[in-house]
């Protein structure tokens, strides 16, 4: 079954031999992936609801024509990009086929810089159309876990051991720099396990007073201390039967940190004031920003508490090791934002994009949720220009080579062989150009 191919792939449905590979070919050679059938039938039993491409295929064929296609690929997805090839004598038919959700029909014959222009039009709808859906997806699923959304090796294998490990009872130890989204991990393990109907307490140990963190923790009996006016549950209680997650754990105080690790080993706690222990049923996820085997040498943190907590350790990558999820990612935040301030929906043009796949995000989700929130409120200057006085060297060469191409195909309006000529390049290597810079001759042409 074909899938989610590549962003630039074309199925081609033609019965004529000579005619199919002629066409290969020159897809082909235009920087196209083709996959090609020699019918309708074998074609359809390949094509995937969640194609990234376009198909082009021929009216006129034996067993299921143009029209019955269409009509198939409607029911599967009916904002499949299908283009339709066909006949000067069947152009009133292709019309039809427009009027059923076609994209486009070009007739025979035909320039074949006419179908690239369809092609490159029809295969940019279907990238977004593709995007939109994973975004809606992703707010279906909640924002809490977007920060695991992306295709690249490290966030899949990620996915993957959550999935593996979330049914498991045993404690996991979530590691990660700031921002990278630590806590997104620790609902997907609740989300995804036996525990999901029950609560999920998140508790920032960073952000509670030491005077109060035991309280806050285990809670109090009213008349406890003074001040201690009525009974108080604490986080611990409120997770039983659910899951706890304990986030910056490096920052709890080591008395505080006595009492967890009996917690751990437990699963009681005896808040302040209660004559008897109560039994709890909960799962334990912590996170740290730093590696907690370097405070456990440096005496902040205990060492019994690090391997009790160690059960299962996850690493969250940093955005510089997931750079391809990067333009997505932004692309959510930047949407969000857009809603929030009733600004109108931006493009990512090439300053944005430059910044996005450049920069090392230190601060990782949180920096790059803010950096789309300043672009949305037009506060960015990477918004409003290209930036080029900032570009390296590698990029100042690759846009220099791109005029020089621009200029040579507007000079020879177009004609591939002269600027083959001039430009003394093997054929090949200007067609992986042209793609790269996304220039069609076609366009130059007079």
């Amino acid at each position: 079954m074909i899938g989610f191919e590549k962003p630039n792939t074309v199925i081609l449905i033609e019965d004529d031999a000579d005619y199919r590979a002629a066409l290969v070919e020159r897809l082909d050679l235009e920087g196209f992936e083709t996959i090609a059938f020699a019918s309708g039938e074998t074609a359809l039993k390949a094509i995937g609801g969640d194609f990234a491409g376009v198909i082009v295929t021929d009216l006129r064929m034996p067993g299921i024509d143009g029209r019955q296609i269409l009509m198939r690929l409607q029911q599967l997805d009916p904002t499949l990009p299908v283009i339709m090839i066909t006949g000067h004598g069947d152009i009133a038919d292709a019309v039809a086929a427009m009027r059923e959700g076609a994209y486009d029909f070009v007739a025979k014959p035909f320039p074949f810089e006419r179908l690239f222009e369809t092609l490159h039009r029809a295969l940019e709808k279907r990238g977004l159309v593709l995007e939109n859906r994973q975004l809606v997806a992703i707010a279906a699923e909640g924002a809490h876990e977007l920060p695991l959304v992306g295709s690249s090796r490290a966030i899949t294998a990620l996915r993957a051991t959550i999935a593996q490990i979330a049914p498991a009872r045993m404690d996991v130890l979530i590691e990660g720099e700031t921002g990278v989204g630590k806590e997104a991990v620790a609902r997907a393990l609740h989300n995804t396990g036996r525990r999901r109907l029950s609560p999920f307490i998140a508790v920032n140990c960073g952000a509670l007073p030491e005077t109060m963190i035991e309280s806050e923790l285990f809670g109090h009996e009213a008349g406890a201390f003074a001040g201690a006016h009525r009974h108080h549950i604490g986080f611990i209680e409120r997770a039983h039967n659910g899951s706890l997650f304990l986030d910056e754990v490096e920052s709890m105080p080591m008395n505080a940190q006595v009492k967890i690790l009996r917690v751990l080993e437990e699963r009681e706690i005896q808040p302040i004031g209660a004559r008897e222990p109560r039994v709890l049923d909960l799962r334990i996820m912590a996170s740290s920003k730093v590696d907690l085997a370097e405070a456990v040498k440096a005496g902040v943190f205990r060492e019994d508490l690090y391997y009790r907590l160690n059960v299962v350790r996850l690493r969250v990558p940093p955005l510089r090791e997931r750079r391809e999820d990067i333009p997505l990612l932004f692309a959510h935040f930047l949407r969000q934002a857009a809603q929030r301030h009733g600004a109108e929906a931006l493009t990512i043009n090439d300053g944005i994009r430059r910044k996005l796949l450049e920069e090392s995000w230190p601060g990782n989700i949180r920096e790059l949720a803010h950096y789309a929130e300043r672009v949305a409120l037009g506060l960015e200057r990477d918004a409003q220009s290209n930036g080029d006085d900032a570009l390296a060297l590698p990029e100042r060469l690759q846009r220099f080579e791109a005029e020089l191409l621009r200029d040579a195909l507007k000079r020879h309006h177009g004609d591939i062989a002269a600027v083959l000529d001039e430009m003394r390049i093997p054929r090949k290597t200007l067609y992986d150009k042209l793609q790269r810079y996304a220039l069609r001759p076609a366009q130059f042409r007079r």
